[in-house]
């Protein structure tokens, strides 16, 4: 970690225009976006299928996002100003979790209707691990210990489920060939690494350890210098379809947290090394040096991706991106992070940012043209934006904060 602020005084003048740029446009351009409007204000909840003028397109509801919108305004709430609308945003998200999206196995449901009656339940474990997140911000907000208890006792029932076999149905017969996927040890990470914030259950630094090593054990391929999606049970190279996809938003996501990691313990030098590898290799196979932007997959071997969706450009990669070169850059001081984040910016803002209505649109074609208008859908809310300009600005602020007490 650097331990001056020489290198950001250098930058002095991008680090102050970023940081108000990021402020300016969470709280002028995205939270309005989603505030009021998003609010169920009958059954409590959030809607987030909306068209780029704000209509409404369905009114089922996202279990994701009742917990990932309700951590965001909890975390708001706590970092940024007490605003009594952003608790009360929080506060019916949780409600509404607790009341309906729980199945009676303990487990928890993909999308429910406006009302709460239950639509899907998928194999995953994301509904349960953002709900986690979700209980242990609130809990500190809303001053009630009981929630961080309720995420604590959730987030050991979703080890118990990965932990256990057949109480999750598996994606590909375990008989025939046995594989893991990154996702499960990516967001076990974060979770936990949100759940230490408010919990001193020794579980969480536990986890944190064991997926970090498990990424780097079993899903990074130096050979390949990209982190795959999916490896045999024991981090086995499969070579098909699925073994030698790459997905680098999830690649730089995983990379981040780690980097996070090691800033939290004063710039371990392995975790960063290692967070600094994973961004590195995964900008480099993943950005389209043609158009510019994210591809969505990428074979490890070079080889044809057959998703139709692969050279699509989404949104949420470019915000992963721009929290992870921006974290490089804080915690190494090389210039060529932050010029990477200034890059990926001016394309986002060419390309995502819907500038009349605030947001980004989520799908572009790989050209960056419009793929649809709509703003919001069961995968997309108030989550992956806000979270990337809430934590860019954080980041930003303690540089600027570094120089300005040097300077004095």
């Amino acid at each position: 970690m650097i331990t001056n602020s020489n290198t950001f005084k250098q930058h002095k003048d991008t680090l102050l225009q970023l940081e108000e740029r990021y402020q300016r446009e969470l709280l002028d351009h995205t939270i309005p976006f989603w505030l009021p409007r998003s609010i169920d204000t009958e059954y409590g909840g959030y809607f987030t299928c909306y068209d780029q003028d704000g209509t409404l397109l369905q009114e089922d509801k996202s279990v994701w996002f009742q917990g990932r919108m309700a951590w965001m305004f909890s975390t708001l709430y706590l970092t940024v100003e007490k605003r009594q609308e952003w608790l009360d945003a929080a506060a019916t998200g949780i409600q509404f979790l607790n009341d309906f999206c729980f199945d009676t196995d303990g487990r928890m449901f993909f999308s429910v209707t406006r009302d709460g009656k239950p639509l899907r339940k998928r194999r995953y474990v994301f509904s349960e691990c953002f709900a986690v997140i979700a209980l242990a911000a609130y809990s500190k907000a809303s001053g009630d210990q009981r929630f961080v208890q309720k995420a604590e006792d959730l987030f050991s029932r979703t080890l118990h489920y990965l932990k256990t076999p057949g109480l999750l149905e598996p994606k590909v017969n375990p008989s025939t060939r046995p594989m893991k996927g990154l996702a499960t040890p990516m967001i076990l990470l974060v979770t936990a690494q949100e759940l230490r914030k408010y919990s001193d259950s020794p579980q969480c630094q536990e986890v944190i350890n064991q997926s970090i090593n498990e990424i780097e054990k079993d899903f990074l391929k130096p050979e390949f210098k990209a982190l795959l999606e999916c490896v045999g049970p024991n981090g086995e190279f499969m070579d098909t379809l699925d073994g030698r996809c790459v997905n680098p938003g999830h690649s730089i996501e995983a990379g981040w947290f780690i980097l996070e990691e090691a800033r939290m313990r004063n710039g371990c030098p392995k975790l960063l090394s290692l967070g600094k590898t994973i961004i590195d290799w995964s900008l480099d196979l993943g950005w389209d040096k043609d158009f510019g932007g994210l591809f969505y997959f990428r074979d490890a071997k070079g080889k044809p991706c057959v998703e139709y969706w692969h050279d699509m450009k989404f949104w949420w990669p470019h915000n992963e991106a721009l929290i992870a070169t921006l974290l490089a850059y804080e915690s190494t001081g090389e210039a060529q992070y932050l010029n990477r984040h200034l890059e990926i910016s001016d394309w986002c803002q060419k390309h995502f940012a819907d500038t009349p209505n605030g947001e980004w649109f989520g799908y572009l074609h790989r050209d960056g043209k419009l793929s649809t208008t709509a703003i919001g859908t069961m995968f997309k809310g108030f989550f992956h934006l806000p979270r990337q300009q809430w934590h860019c600005w954080q980041r930003l602020k303690a540089m600027n904060q570094m120089v300005e007490d040097e300077v004095q």
